[in-house]
């Protein structure tokens, strides 16, 4: 049988409210007067109408070649007001069509463009649905071409998807999908697993009473998967209770003509003639009003069944049934690609005018590129003009400094000769005479009066203090404590200043161990460069009243620490401004380290560390 369970539920459905072999031409003639009465322009409800219209002929095997049009029109004009889920909806019954009449290697493509069409689109419960009823399609697609693996794979996508999404009669949905992965399973070979899945759909108590004729499907399944599978021992009761339940629904005589072929068969096989003659001849009976498929199997299972005079009638009326169906299904698959033929044509129109928008787009970007590019070497060029103009006033700010440390150096050495000149001057010149006076005084101790004694000894012992000072200042001068102090001079000159402008109190202490002459000058204008960023970040942002500043000296490096008790910041939030980076830049140009602590509301302390050379 070539429908899905799914499809004969819908069928069953739409035969029990119409009748089986009618359709709504009513509904089809007031559908397409709705059409004429709408404006060319309204091409989104023109669609809507065609696709209802091909809904509608769908229900009915006979017009099958109807259905396919009118779908066909809907989805020329989906995909040319680029209403995707639509137009998947269309694509959707054209597939369906197309796996019903055989064509199976088409409903594949069409079905893989739908679900393409369906990825690129929000995962809602309306597209999800659609989905899945496209997995179950490409499963059933699958299992005619006895590719069974990728039946199974995609029927249990299906079902997935169907228990996650919100359905109408959504519990019959479910087992239908259940039950086309059983018949994948049946028609691989595979019968405990498809045994399996029917009994547990069966074990549903509901579904005899809520829908008996898809009981009656899956019950005849059911027993012919035993049939198959040689467990005969509940045969034929349970055939007969799914004909019993089929035949006691109004109008549903389409659906015992499996079943009624499955009892002929299984008497034929254990040589009930009787029987397998009365159950061919009832599936004969009943499919003649359909005169398909299940006519052809019927003709086929009485050729076998029936004496030799009566078996050539039924193979003769087979071989004519067989030829007439195949010349309807060339007719329809003509018209089918006939309808493809002129799809591709307009596809291929649509590709042109892809291409020429894509050239005038690929123009309209190189254009926009190219503004954007020249836009970017202008205000390069403005950017290396100026970051020209900071690099010059750098050079000037460090040579300025360099002179300014040359000058402190030569002041410094001058100051030095200088008072090793005094120190010479004072011991070689003032210490020596006022040695000569004491010893004239020590001389003239001859007197030994009381006052003369008195007195000699007086002089004396300022003599002996005088000479005393003028040693202990000889020796101050002729050492060079200020030795590399020009630097620190500098920093505190610096610090009056600013801390003056930045209403700051501070206190600066440096560890005299550390010999500024051995600093290169690029190291010290990068530290001064540094405390001055820091005094500046401490004013603008920091709003402290005090900064401490210590210069150390440890294991040949500096340590520059800067603490304020200002109002912190979170360090890992705060965003690195321009200060930080130039910094950051500074002390790698140095090949130093800088850390930064902050605790809110406690204050900042800045940390560098810079080796001496």
């Amino acid at each position: 049988m070539k429908t899905n369970l799914i499809y004969i539920i819908v069928f069953s459905i739409w035969c029990h409210s119409y009748g089986q072999n009618n359709i709504d031409l009513d509904r089809i003639d007031s559908l397409k007067q709705a059409v004429l009465n709408l404006k060319p322009s309204d091409s989104s409800s023109i669609a809507d109408i065609n696709y209802s219209i091909g809904d509608i002929y769908r229900k009915n095997t006979r017009f099958t070649d109807s259905a396919f049009i009118y779908y066909y029109n809907a989805e020329k004009i989906y995909r040319s007001i680029n209403n995707k889920f639509k137009l998947a909806k269309a694509l959707y019954g054209i597939s369906v069509i197309l796996k019903n009449e055989k064509e199976f290697t088409e409903s594949e493509v069409i079905s893989a463009q739908i679900l393409t069409l369906l990825e690129s689109m929000e995962q809602n419960n309306s597209v999800l649905e659609l989905k899945s009823y496209v997995y179950n399609n490409l499963g059933i697609v699958f299992k005619e071409l006895d590719e069974f693996d990728e039946a199974v794979v995609y029927h249990k996508k299906s079902l997935k998807l169907k228990k996650k999404i919100n359905i109408k009669n959504k519990d019959l949905i479910v087992n239908s999908s259940i039950v086309n992965l059983a018949n994948t399973y049946k028609k691989a070979g595979k019968y405990k697993l498809a045994i399996n899945y029917y009994e547990q759909i069966l074990k549903n108590k509901n579904l005899i009473d809520k829908y008996p004729y898809v009981y009656s499907l899956v019950l005849d399944n059911y027993a012919h998967t035993l049939y198959l599978a040689k467990e005969t021992e509940k045969l034929p009761k349970l055939y007969i209770k799914a004909l019993r339940v089929s035949d006691s629904i109004s109008s549903q005589g389409y659906n015992s003509i499996i079943i009624n072929q499955h009892l002929a068969e299984y008497y034929h096989d254990y040589e009930n003639k009787d029987s397998a003659l009365y159950y061919g001849y009832k599936a004969k009976e009943i499919s003649e009003k359909y005169h398909n498929d299940d006519l052809l199997k019927s003709l086929m299972l009485l050729s076998r069944i029936e004496d030799d005079s009566m078996a050539l009638v039924h193979s003769h009326d087979y071989i004519k049934l067989n030829d007439s169906l195949q010349k309807n299904e060339r007719a329809v698959r003509n018209k089918f690609a006939r309808i493809r033929f002129e799809t591709q044509q307009i596809e291929r129109e649509n590709i042109r005018i892809t291409k020429e928008r894509l050239w005038l787009l690929i123009i309209s970007v190189v254009v926009v590129i190219s503004s954007l590019l020249l836009y970017m070497v202008i205000m390069q060029r403005n950017k290396n003009k100026e970051l020209k103009f900071i690099q010059k006033q750098q050079e000037t700010n460090e040579e300025i400094y360099n002179l300014m440390l040359s000058q402190n150096e030569s002041i410094e050495e001058a100051r030095t000769q200088e008072k090793k000149r005094i120190s010479e001057e004072l011991h070689d010149g003032v210490l020596g005479r006022l040695f000569g006076t004491r010893l004239s005084l020590d001389s003239l101790n001859m007197s030994n009066s009381t006052e003369a004694i008195k007195t000699r000894g007086q002089y004396i012992d300022e003599l002996k203090e005088i000479e005393q000072d003028i040693r202990k200042v000889s020796h101050e001068l002729n050492t060079d404590f200020v030795s590399g102090s020009g630097f620190i001079d500098i920093i505190k000159t610096f610090l009056e200043t600013q801390t003056a402008a930045y209403n700051l109190n501070y206190k600066l202490v440096h560890d005299d161990d550390i010999n500024w002459d051995e600093v290169s000058n690029k190291n010290k204008i990068h530290t001064y460069r540094i405390i001055q960023e820091s005094l500046h970040n401490i004013h603008k942002h920091a709003h402290a009243t005090e900064v401490n500043i210590s210069f150390k000296l440890k294991n040949n490096v500096i340590c520059l620490k800067m603490s304020d008790n200002g109002s912190g910041f979170d360090v890992n939030k705060a965003k690195s401004g321009i200060g930080l980076k130039n910094m950051n830049s500074r002390i790698n140009e140095i090949s130093g380290s800088l850390n930064i602590t902050s605790k809110i509301d406690v204050g900042t302390t800045v940390t560098i560390k810079v080796p001496i050379t």
